[in-house]
């Protein structure tokens, strides 16, 4: 006959029941009632499997030198410029050629930039006035800690007035918005591609919806967050108007997807927690039904190795 040995009173005694018995029976369903119902409560629970988890990056961001540049006049009409020669023909005689400047920091010397300061002076005729502006920057925006996550994003800036400006000022920061978790581990270069088809001569792919238009399309994308940008009045017909930005590049929250091992390390931590309740108070049914012989039982004679051991260490 097969046999069940049960542990009582913290080890110090021995029982064993046969495993076809009644008591052995209901100690198989005091097994199963310890360590079945602990996982049903972590998860009924909610948060069993762990569908998201976050950590802070700060990116590595570099300016692409692209920018595309839209100045609205009084009557209705704009000029503009681009980085991007087959643009630039298209413009034609709406074509200002500014003074760009580009500067990118890294304050406290880590390695990785922090934020883009730009500044643009727009020509323009004495009979001209800039009541609105539309400026687009290309960057490459990388993530390394989890995933390499590599894509080109831009920045957006519109500022208008019914007053003409001598100038436009904004400081903001460009953020990481997701719509979708990036990957846990591997590369993702899927939106690794120019937001801009500078090589294009059809004057669509240089229109500022068309672009904007499917740029947010992507699951991914980056947005210039901050105050309303600044408009100045007052400029002398012989001066350009001024752009200037100041753009952080701030740490961020990414929403990834966790790994199999990840999952299972907190679906671990959730049971064991609730099964180390269910233990202690089934170990002290199990001792009360065995040692009240609520359930049939034969005491196991202690080892005589054993009682020599303890009698000599008495």
């Amino acid at each position: 006959m097969a046999w069940l040995e049960v542990v009582a009173a913290g080890g110090r005694r021995r029982y064993r029941v046969g495993l076809c018995s009644l008591a052995g029976l209901a100690l198989l369903v005091l097994g199963a009632l310890t360590y079945l119902p602990p996982l049903l409560v972590a998860y009924r629970s909610h948060g069993f499997w762990l569908k998201w988890s976050s950590y802070a990056e700060q990116p590595s961001v570099r300016f692409r030198h692209e920018v595309l540049l839209v100045g609205l006049t009084e009557g209705g009409g704009f000029v503009g410029w681009s980085s991007f020669p087959a643009c630039n023909r298209l413009l034609g005689a709406r074509l200002r050629v500014p003074l760009v400047s580009a500067r990118e920091e890294d304050p406290n010397q880590d390695g990785t930039m922090d934020l883009l300061n730009f500044r643009l002076e727009l020509p323009l005729q004495a009979t001209e006035q800039i009541v609105g502006i539309q400026l687009l920057l290309t960057f490459t925006y990388q993530l390394h800690r989890m995933s390499t996550f590599v894509m080109q994003s831009m920045a957006f800036l519109q500022a208008s007035s019914p007053l003409p400006g001598s100038q436009v000022f904004v400081s903001g920061d460009l953020k990481l918005r997701q719509r979708q978790l990036l990957n846990h581990a591997g590369l993702d270069s899927r939106y690794n591609v120019s937001v801009i088809n500078g090589t294009s001569p059809f004057a669509q792919d240089y229109d500022l919806m068309n672009i904007v238009a499917a740029y947010q399309e992507r699951n991914v994308t980056t947005v210039l967050f901050g105050p309303s940008p600044i408009w100045s009045v007052g400029r002398a017909p012989e001066m350009p108007f001024v752009v200037q930005a100041i753009i952080h590049y701030p740490v961020e929250m990414i929403m990834y997807q966790p790994g199999f091992w990840e999952m299972i390390k907190f679906a671990w931590i959730q049971y064991v927690a609730i099964l180390l309740i269910f233990l202690w108070i089934f170990e002290r049914i199990k001792i009360f039904l065995v040692q009240n012989q609520v359930l049939t039982t034969v005491p196991v004679p202690p080892d005589p190795a054993v009682l020599s051991y303890k009698e000599h260490q008495s």
